[in-house]
């Protein structure tokens, strides 16, 4: 082995035992939170309901009817899932910390509510970004783990790249008929190999999600520097001072109802209603359910209903469309289910890499320990050894 292989091998296998087992508990809950859509479907029944020919109710109605029930909440995300999905009410209650309130859209009717961290998968992905410390804390923890995940795969690469073509077409297989310890390097090399490009993207776009200055990196690449960020992405603030031209009715159903009617294709609508700041308020319609890319948004002045900005998909910069995705890309969805099953197998093949991994240095360690304990036999122990052999007159 070269000198730079070996310094390789070095980084490698301490690096692995540094982030061993924060790469297992993050790729594990990826792993688990990758259909959690498609499990809560299946286990909760608010989360469907049958559509209505009547249309849907304007925010405001959802807003009253959580205020109704909980008179100190106030209501900072307001969800329309789809047609056949319920609308949601993201609803601040105060020191009582949030809930998520769940309610027919057609009827403003409350079907169901809970706390988010009560919730399964709220935890998963709680632990899956902070590993369950403080958010301030575990976001560094964990991202700086994920960037050393990034060196040791590609570390694991160039260490395990067979040298001679004849080699390639073996090493690219697991021969499942050899022994134990033999099986268990193939599923480090070879499944680390299949699953390194997949595990880079899902570990990039996660960065991405964590780090504003990772994201901002991406939007300047995709756009080789030529768009500018801070314009593009600055959301406006609304005018306190110029509040004589009051809307006429509430300014969240002058803006659902201007996204409708401009996104009339869109299947999920989140408007962003938070009383506390001096931001405007939002509106986005994205294409599909439970999808966070492609969307087209607009922002309103929240005093008089005047349109401030729009953020129209089409015109939209790569960059910006690109970091959109990074959700969907993250949790595999980007492609539909083939996509989620590649990013479940991806996740759970890096979940893998460190218990392989470390069953191959015990292995290895052993077989040193082994070596040094042994006793050598000189060369005059062998030659009497043959001596001894030898049949008397031959």
């Amino acid at each position: 082995m070269t000198k730079f292989k070996k310094v390789l091998l070095f980084c490698h296998r301490w690096l692995g035992f540094i982030s061993g087992l924060v790469v297992f508990i993050v790729a594990l809950t990826g792993c688990i939170f990758c259909f959690q859509d498609e499990i809560q479907d299946a286990m909760y029944s608010h989360r469907h309901l049958v559509r209505q020919s009547s249309g849907y109710l304007p925010p405001s109605a959802m807003v009253a009817s959580v205020k109704k029930a909980y008179p100190k909440a106030t209501s900072d995300f307001i969800y329309y899932f789809g047609e056949e999905r319920p609308a949601g009410v993201y609803a601040n209650m105060g020191k009582d910390g949030f809930e998520i309130v769940f309610l027919d859209p057609y009827t403003a009717k409350i079907t169901h509510h809970e706390k988010p961290q009560n919730n399964f998968f709220t935890i998963v992905e709680y632990i899956h970004l902070y590993l369950l410390l403080p958010p301030a804390i575990g976001s560094w923890v964990v991202g700086g783990s994920t960037i050393v995940f990034i060196v040791i795969m590609i570390t694991g690469i160039i260490l395990w790249w067979p040298k001679r073509k004849s080699d390639r077409k073996r090493s690219f297989t697991i021969k499942w008929g050899g022994r134990w310890r033999r099986i268990n390097y193939d599923l480090h090399n070879v499944l680390g190999f299949y699953a390194t490009s997949i595990a880079i993207i899902l570990a990039l776009t996660g960065l991405a999600i964590a780090f504003q200055p990772v994201s901002r990196a991406i939007y300047n690449t995709a756009n080789l520097g030529s768009v500018d960020y801070d314009k593009e992405v600055t959301e406006p603030k609304s005018d306190s001072l110029k509040r004589s031209g009051l809307a006429k009715e509430p300014v969240i159903d002058i803006a659902f109802a201007y996204a409708r009617k401009h996104v009339p294709e869109a299947e999920m609508f989140l408007i962003h209603n938070d009383p506390a700041v001096s931001g405007a308020i939002g509106v986005g319609g994205y294409a599909k359910s439970m999808h966070y890319s492609h969307a087209t948004g607009f922002e309103f002045d929240k005093y008089s209903g005047k349109l401030l900005k729009e953020y129209i998909y089409e015109k939209k910069s790569a960059g910006l469309k690109l970091n959109e995705m990074n959700y969907d890309i993250h949790v595999g969805q980007i492609g539909g289910i083939t996509t989620k099953i590649i990013a479940f197998l991806a996740s759970l093949i890096c979940a893998s890499l460190p218990i392989t991994g470390f069953i191959i240095w015990l292995g290895k360690r052993k077989k040193t320990k082994k070596a040094k304990t042994k006793p050598e036999r000189t060369t005059s122990h062998r030659k009497t050894h043959r001596h001894l052999q030898v049949k008397p007159g031959a």
